[in-house]
């Protein structure tokens, strides 16, 4: 068996740094978004995608694609924003198996209302304490990590 490579001290420091600063982070967002809106971080996120895609709709597997989450925790998560009457569900017509997404204009408004808020906390917390330098070192880090773990996944 190999012998585990260590983390050194900048190493160690930049790990501890993440883990903090994501979970403050999380926490945070989470607790604006209930308190603002009554929306979950994730429902947040899952009204932002279908609003950014053409008809506000997406088939369940790409949206739990784009929120990198389980079918199961996607599904919960929709199905609450239907209760809520933010999001509706469809039949795809060329594949039975297949279910649609999609935002409803009561949904659009949710994500209007919410939305100046949670970017401003956004902004506050993360964006406008670095440099311009630090975001695209961050971007660039961050998403080299995210686009190695996908393959890792599969996705």
């Amino acid at each position: 068996m190999n012998e585990p490579r260590w983390l050194d001290q900048d190493e160690m420091a930049a790990w501890r740094g993440f883990v903090a600063a994501s979970n403050l982070l999380n926490r945070r967002l989470e607790r604006q978004l209930k308190e603002d809106s009554g929306l979950s971080h994730a429902q947040y996120e899952i009204l932002v995608h279908l609003s950014a895609s053409p008809g506000g709709e997406l088939r369940m597997t790409e949206l739990a694609d784009k929120l990198v989450t389980s079918k199961s925790g996607l599904t919960y998560q929709v199905t609450q924003l239907e209760k809520a009457g933010l999001v509706g569900r469809r039949s795809c017509p060329s594949d039975v198996r297949g279910i649609f997404a999609v935002l409803t204009e009561r949904g659009r408004e949710a994500l209007r209302r919410a939305a100046p808020g949670h970017v401003a906390l956004v902004r506050e917390l993360l964006i406008d304490v670095l440099s311009r330098e630090q975001l695209a070192v961050l971007a660039e880090g961050l998403g080299e990590v995210s686009a190695r773990l996908r393959v890792d996944d599969g996705a």
